[in-house]
């Protein structure tokens, strides 16, 4: 209980930083990252062996955001976990930061330069079959958003990561329903998804993506898995924690004005 409660802290703070980086940035993707913070917290908090002071530990689990435009909420977190103080999230998207739009390796604790969609999966299958054929224990996380589902490369990196057997990949979808140009299932439908990647041979969970037990007992089983990689199906609102926010796909990418962020915080998450 005391680590559940912990968690929810993370969740809560993390969600503050990525309202406070954006307005602060005047741009940037508070829809996205909101979305996904559960996922991320439970990852970088719970499961993931990281070592802040050693970002290039040879043996740290590795993290793909391949839905790079969520770029404030990874930055949230990795300046929670300390790989660089947290004042620096104000920086997010200005001139010479390390902080840009989307994720770089110039960032301590980035793996991968995310930017085009679609891509981030491929990524996540050359990392997990360097792991097998070096003989090394690291796993390899990545996080996809559902609108790059609709990118063919997806699923031929899915096609390649069961061939292999690479079971210690582990993909988390967030199924937020909503992409940049309105919702999923009317610009390109993605269900049956669980279906669909249960055809490709993959271990497949589906959970809600708020709930840190349903989150914390998928990565466990995932861990659990042997021969297949697995896919966990994460249900989540796009906006989350934010009412206005919530089911708009105009939040997207646009960021609220700085003036009115403490009434935001205030009233939204109770700071």
């Amino acid at each position: 209980m005391e680590s559940l409660l912990r968690l929810n802290e993370i969740a809560k703070n993390t969600r503050r930083l990525i309202l406070e980086a954006v307005a602060e940035a005047g741009s940037g993707h508070p829809g996205g990252s909101l979305s996904a913070v559960e996922l991320l917290v439970a990852l970088y908090f719970y499961k993931m062996r990281h070592d802040p002071k050693n970002p290039r530990w040879n043996d740290r689990d590795r993290f793909i955001l391949s839905k790079g435009h969520a770029a404030p909420l990874l930055y949230s977190i990795l300046a929670q976990a300390g790989y660089f103080p947290i004042e620096e999230l104000k920086t997010l998207r200005k001139l010479g930061s390390m902080l840009q739009g989307h994720p770089d390796l110039r960032t301590p604790g980035i793996e991968y330069c995310g930017g085009s969609e679609g891509i981030g999966l491929s990524v996540a299958v050359g990392m997990a079959l360097a792991s097998k054929l070096d003989n090394k224990q690291w796993r390899v996380y990545a996080l996809l958003g559902d609108g790059e589902l609709q990118e063919g490369q997806v699923w031929e990196a899915a096609m390649a990561a069961v061939k292999y057997k690479l079971d210690n990949l582990t993909v988390i979808i967030d199924r937020n329903g909503i992409q940049q140009d309105g919702f999923t299932e009317n610009i390109m439908p993605l269900e049956p998804l669980n279906a669909k990647w249960k055809s490709f041979n993959w271990n497949v969970i589906e959970i809600d993506g708020y709930n840190f037990n349903h989150i914390i007992r998928a990565l466990d089983r995932a861990e659990e898995t042997i021969n297949r990689p697995t896919v966990i199906i994460a249900h989540t609102t796009k906006g989350k924690g934010v009412s206005f926010m919530e089911w708009a796909p105009e939040w997207h990418g646009k960021a609220p004005k700085k003036e009115v962020l403490p009434k935001i915080i205030k009233e939204e998450l109770g700071y």
